[in-house]
């Protein structure tokens, strides 16, 4: 008799995303798919280290022969440690419980508190015993119940899963899933894949790096830019403002097995917490695809006699961003906090970024003339559930400044990628085959006809520092010219042919007894 696992009987990628997506059929109707998508993704991440710890339970159960004492010592030193009555299987066998909502709810908070050091806050947004979320005792005793039964259906320990990475990227594919639900509410956790590969690419982070990503949300893009390096020699870096939000990219984290990534809760513009020294902590790569025209960032605050309040950390000194839009207020951050001479930006902004004027003109102004800004990339419309506009990317290279490896480029490329996309139902796509072409022209620095092109610093000083795409990249298609005489003969050809059809169909009417 053999215990060797069949792969028939293991839980693929699909099979996760199946029960995870029937599973929100629960709260459909009950609340914001924004706000369900909290209870799904808690509930597989809780079912996920409920099953390594079991597998991992009964194997050094085996290999110390059953010796208990021992076991729970060397349990202690794993990854995680799951508390007595906190496991996904506890839990389901009390399924039936009055108060298996508050049972949920100690059990998360157990979980943590024996795991502050990786897990500390990342269910503190989410109660499974809210009568406001959840409804009154009854019903919500029914809908946890059926909850837990979904995912029990699922077997994710180590070996039982197919795919090595079918975990985390199920949980990526759940939070697409519901951004593409959630509408306009999707901007504060998600970035499209296809986005956040194109960005990954621009930085090219390399091994030993250092990457932050300052507005990280769920942290999708903060680990796409980490798969570019290629190995696993890396340090991450993030900030998140939104509690539940920022609770996701901590469990993100997690289950891509990155447990040393530092991701912080709290406001980047206002209370940047990635400070080391009390200076702001500086990176290889800094990515971020931040809100758009934030209203009410900051910056309105007065010293004693009037003026705007300095900066502790001295951001703002090529201008204060206007504090009714955010977008040069998190470029600006951006750009502080890549090294200097080494670090590279990249960062997704609604177009208004490259042609207002007034304080957001003159701080792009100075990112031109300090030689920083390294390409314009121009991006489809309907892209992001959250918005229908054209975005652009700005990609800033501080190893452009004096006395960096590209001291000797002072130019701007300007792609305009905005008519590649495959247009589907709800939003349009970048396929494969448009950020290849993205990332190859970025990479050869080149002109490609009604594309791209390379632009020199004298030329974007007489556009008065406008960086406008249409300014610089023609894609201008002209018609084919139209032959008049032969639209004419087409135009009576076809009116010959109408005469004779209504001749037709009077007679016919006629023989119905139908043309008084």
């Amino acid at each position: 008799m053999t215990n060797k696992i069949t792969q028939a009987e293991k839980t693929s990628m699909d099979d996760i995303k199946r029960v995870a997506w029937a599973a929100c059929n629960t709260f459909r109707g009950l609340i914001d798919p924004a706000e369900y998508k909290d209870y799904i993704l808690i509930m597989l991440f809780l079912k996920f280290i409920s099953d390594v710890w079991k597998q991992q339970l009964e194997d050094n159960l085996r290999d110390l022969k059953g010796d208990e004492v021992r076991v729970m010592r060397r349990m202690q030193r794993e990854r995680f440690v799951m508390p007595e009555g906190s496991t996904f299987d506890e839990l389901y066998a009390a399924r039936d419980s009055d108060n298996i909502g508050e049972r949920v709810d100690i059990a998360l908070e157990a979980i943590e508190n024996t795991n502050k050091a990786k897990l500390g806050g990342v269910f503190r947004n989410v109660s499974f015993n809210s009568a406001t979320k959840l409804g009154e005792t009854k019903d919500r005793n029914r809908r946890i119940k059926n909850v837990l039964e979904d995912f029990a259906k699922l077997d994710l320990r180590p070996g039982h899963v197919v795919e090595d990475e079918a975990i985390g990227e199920a949980y990526i594919y759940l939070i697409e899933r519901f951004a593409s639900e959630a509408g306009k509410k999707a901007g504060e956790f998600y970035t499209p894949l296809q986005v956040s590969h194109v960005l990954a690419k621009l930085v090219a982070p390399q091994p030993g790096e250092r990457i932050c990503d300052p507005a990280c949300g769920s942290g999708s893009l903060l680990i796409e830019t980490a798969y570019a390096v290629g190995s696993k020699d890396f340090a991450l870096f993030g900030q998140e403002v939104n509690g539940g939000t920022h609770a996701l990219a901590k469990l993100n984290m997690f289950l891509h097995d990155i447990d040393g990534a530092r991701i912080e809760w709290g406001d980047t513009l206002n209370n940047p917490l990635l400070v080391e020294a009390d200076q702001l902590a500086v990176f290889d790569v800094v990515v971020a695809n931040p809100p758009f025209s934030l209203k009410k960032w900051g910056g309105t605050e007065k010293t004693e006699d009037g003026k705007p309040k300095p900066d502790k950390f001295n951001r703002w000194h090529r201008g204060l961003p206007p504090p009714s839009t955010g977008d040069w207020a998190f470029i600006t951050h951006m750009v502080e906090t890549a090294k200097p001479k080494l670090g590279r930006v990249a960062v997704v902004v609604p177009h208004g970024v490259l042609f207002r004027g007034g304080a957001e003109g003159k701080i792009r102004e100075e990112m031109v003339r300090e030689n920083l800004l390294d390409a314009v990339i121009g991006l489809p419309s309907n892209l992001f559930q959250s918005t229908s506009i054209p975005v652009a990317v700005l990609v800033f290279d501080r190893r452009r400044e004096k006395g960096g490896a590209r001291a000797g480029t002072t130019d701007v490329l300007f792609i305009d990628a905005s008519r590649d996309f495959k247009q589907a139902k709800t939003q349009n796509l970048l396929e494969a085959a448009h950020t290849a072409k993205i990332i190859d022209t970025f990479k050869a620095r080149r002109d490609v006809e009604k594309y791209a092109r390379v632009v020199p610093l004298a030329e974007i000083k007489e556009s008065g520092f406008n960086l406008n795409i249409p300014r610089f990249v023609d894609t201008f298609e002209v018609e084919t010219e139209i032959d008049l005489m032969t639209v004419q003969v087409e135009i009576e050809k076809l009116e010959a042919e109408l005469v004779e059809v209504k001749k037709r169909m009077a007679g016919f009417l006629r023989e119905l007894g139908a043309d008084a």
